[in-house]
């Protein structure tokens, strides 16, 4: 089993025990990807390129970026399995496509 695969069990787990998968619609997963995507965005917002190098991030910064790159991905991952979307082979199919483009 690949690790985006253990992810993607451990997060519909956790979603059932909490009974919110009646709310786990594709809509909804993609407006959450949206909005914490907006969140991530917001930790960037007023720093400039160089500030926001590895190099230049405080720990606590950097731990605050770390937790909404988790919320994305938690989010992403929920929608990809909601909608049987084998994440890592579109990920390669879109790489692909893109190698052709670029």
């Amino acid at each position: 089993m690949t690790e985006i695969n253990t992810l993607k069990d451990e997060i519909r787990t956790f979603a059932r025990e909490r009974d919110w998968e009646k709310f786990h619609t594709p809509k909804n997963l993609a407006m959450a990807v949206s909005g914490e995507a907006g969140e991530l965005v917001a930790e960037f917002q007023w720093l400039t390129s160089d500030e926001s190098q590895l190099s230049a991030l405080t720990p606590e910064k950097l731990s605050d970026i770390e937790l909404e790159i988790a919320d994305v991905a938690i989010y992403l991952i929920r929608l990809a399995d909601v909608l049987d979307v084998d994440l890592a082979a579109v990920v390669r199919k879109k790489l692909g496509i893109n190698s052709k483009r670029f």
